[in-house]
């Protein structure tokens, strides 16, 4: 197994300006900007929109499924944690050092050539509102937490009884096939959008 971290950094380079494109298009009330400094990837911040009239700001951190490419796959998965050095690390979904705003999930990329990506799907997903969503369900950090502990040896996908696993989502543990051995909560897309969580930008 093989960390693809410097892979995905060039793929995700050449995708950024797909998605630019994007924004300017279908965002016309708002300036897009988009940021390069460590604090701010750190902080869960690629790009800011900036309300035209009322400089709003929100931040945005950008998700691609680089692993799925030419494939339109109905689901996204909201990473909980991983490990690194032996050591288990908390996930992007509920870090409390992050100031997301939105997830802008890039799904269903094509591409014609290696690294010219041609189109994607853009689904912005309100981070407060599904983190305040999962609550309703019950599927707050610590139960999930819970989840993670007691199933900590499992490889593959975990159903909850909090959700329906063929419509809404179900845990996927990714214990043997990928080096980080993350586990993430997979959503079903038309979920989020028909609970008014997420909005289809493109």
């Amino acid at each position: 197994m093989k960390s693809k971290f410097t892979s995905d950094l060039k793929r995700e380079k050449q995708l950024s300006r797909l998605l630019d494109v994007y924004y300017q298009k279908h965002l016309v009330h708002y300036h897009t900007t988009r940021v390069h400094d460590l604090e701010n990837q750190l902080a869960g911040v690629d790009v800011v929109f900036i309300h035209r009239k009322t400089q709003d700001k929100f931040y945005i951190d950008e998700k691609a499924q680089l692993d799925y490419i030419n494939d339109d796959l109905p689901t996204f998965a909201f990473e909980l944690g991983y490990y690194k050095k032996n050591g288990f690390k908390e996930g992007w979904l509920f870090d409390q050092r992050k100031i997301t705003d939105f997830y802008a999930l890039a799904t269903a990329i094509y591409q014609d050539e290696p690294h010219v990506f041609t189109t994607c799907k853009i689904t912005l997903v309100n981070r407060e509102k599904l983190c305040s969503f999962l609550e309703q369900r019950k599927l707050t950090k610590a139960v999930l937490d819970s989840y993670l502990y007691e199933n900590k040896e499992l490889n593959g996908k975990l159903k909850l009884k909090e959700l329906n696993s063929r419509t809404e989502g179900y845990l996927y543990f990714s214990k043997n096939n990928k080096v980080e051995k993350p586990i993430n909560l997979v959503l079903k897309l038309d979920f989020l959008l028909a609970n008014a969580i997420a909005k289809r930008l493109v």
